[in-house]
């Protein structure tokens, strides 16, 4: 499959834009189809960049999960670099003042709680603001934009709304930025002179190794497709004592603890027969993050079917097994970032659902009835549809 992603159709109308004055919400795991930098592509094309906004990560997609990253300058273009991850979270008007228009090329990964969307929210909010146009160069939902695949919970604005979750919408989307930002558009910012660049050639039920079979590590812990697909369900182990595999060489697709029980969870997990998905024991030494240099008994994920795997499902029954089976050292843990210092309450922000931890108190039976209804989102299905560009 030959796809062009939205950067590289943008770089052929150069003469459209002659002398507009651009910032451009950016970083370094944005490329063409090509691997160059975006941003370096388009300053070597002749589109006139005069400043960079980088999210959470940093421009440089190494800064630590959730640590506040700084203003700098650009080493690879020399470019002034904003940062949308410290003292603010959108663009100000001192920022944007003296520009024509806002470019944006962020690597989404299909999951509500990465948080580059919700960059892009307040990016959207600054521009309706202040009347300055934004073209969003799109790119593909590396898993897939197949909307059967689209899983909740739903998002509650009115207690779980933050910055890993602003607004109602599924937990794994099954869009691209582009097309969620037409749709904000539409329900939020009706003043908004937006533009989106569609990518090319790509069709919504294929995965990112259809087209590009490097993957770029979008921050730190994404290292791999199988990591992508695993994080909608797999994230949501930050709001627990369980190591989600940070610090090794395989996050989000291993997890576990000191004290894990691991062959017989294996066995009871995969009597489940959850469809395109097998777990196998092992044992991990983190180099950081939640047991550095503790020896963890724990399990990895293999995706073996990923146009069938639903990976919120896996990890709810996951989190209920580990739970139930080890009841005197599994605990709900806070997990402190820049956006919220306290870290509580992160399972509500994760999934969305006011009081989560309640749900894992009912018994394994009525937990099953009561978990496929939250994941359903057909009212998604319908709500999105008329946005769809592809």
């Amino acid at each position: 499959m030959s796809v062009r992603f939205g950067v590289d159709i943008f770089l052929e109308k150069v003469s459209a834009y002659s002398g507009i004055r651009f910032g451009f919400v950016t970083n370094h795991a944005a490329t063409t189809s090509f691997y160059q930098p975006s941003r370096a592509a388009l300053l070597a094309a002749g589109f006139k960049i005069f400043r960079l906004f980088s999210p959470e990560h940093g421009l440089d997609t190494i800064g630590e999960d959730g640590k506040l990253m700084s203003n700098g300058i650009d080493e690879f273009t020399g470019l002034p670099v904003i940062s949308l991850y410290g003292d603010k979270l959108g663009p100000a008007l001192d920022d944007i003042g003296d520009l024509d228009a806002i470019l944006l090329d962020l690597p989404d990964i299909g999951s509500r709680f990465y948080t580059y969307l919700w960059t892009l929210t307040y990016v959207m909010e600054s521009c309706s603001q202040h009347r300055k146009p934004l073209i969003i160069l799109d790119r593909p939902n590396p898993i897939s934009g197949n909307l059967r695949l689209a899983e909740g919970p739903m998002l509650d604005e009115t207690s779980c709304s933050s910055f890993i979750g602003r607004w109602n919408m599924p937990l794994r989307h099954s869009c691209t930025l582009g097309e969620l930002a037409t749709y904000w558009k539409s329900e939020r910012f009706p003043h908004l002179q937006l533009e989106v660049i569609r990518s090319e050639g790509w069709h919504r039920l294929s995965f990112q190794q259809d087209w590009q079979q490097s993957f770029i590590p979008a921050s730190p812990a994404m290292t791999s497709l199988e990591a992508a697909l695993l994080y909608p369900g797999l994230g949501l182990l930050e709001a627990t004592n369980l190591s989600e595999g940070r610090g090794t060489a395989a996050p989000f697709k291993i997890a576990g603890a000191p004290w894990m029980k691991t062959k017989l969870l294996v066995e009871c997990f995969n009597q489940l027969a959850l469809p395109g998905l097998v777990l196998r024991s092992i044992t991990f030494t983190p180099a950081g993050g939640k047991y550095r240099d503790e020896l963890c008994h724990g399990v990895m994920f293999h995706v073996t079917d990923r146009e069938i795997f639903r990976p919120v499902l896996a990890a709810l029954l996951f989190i209920k097994m580990v739970k139930d089976m080890h009841p005197d050292h599994f605990q709900w843990a806070p997990y402190p970032t820049h956006v919220n210092p306290t870290g509580e309450n992160h399972l509500d922000l994760l999934t969305g659902i006011p009081k989560a931890t309640l749900l894992f108190e009912k018994s394994w039976e009525v937990f099953n009835e009561i978990i496929p209804p939250l994941l359903s989102v057909e009212e998604w299905h319908d709500r999105i549809k008329p946005y769809l560009l592809y």
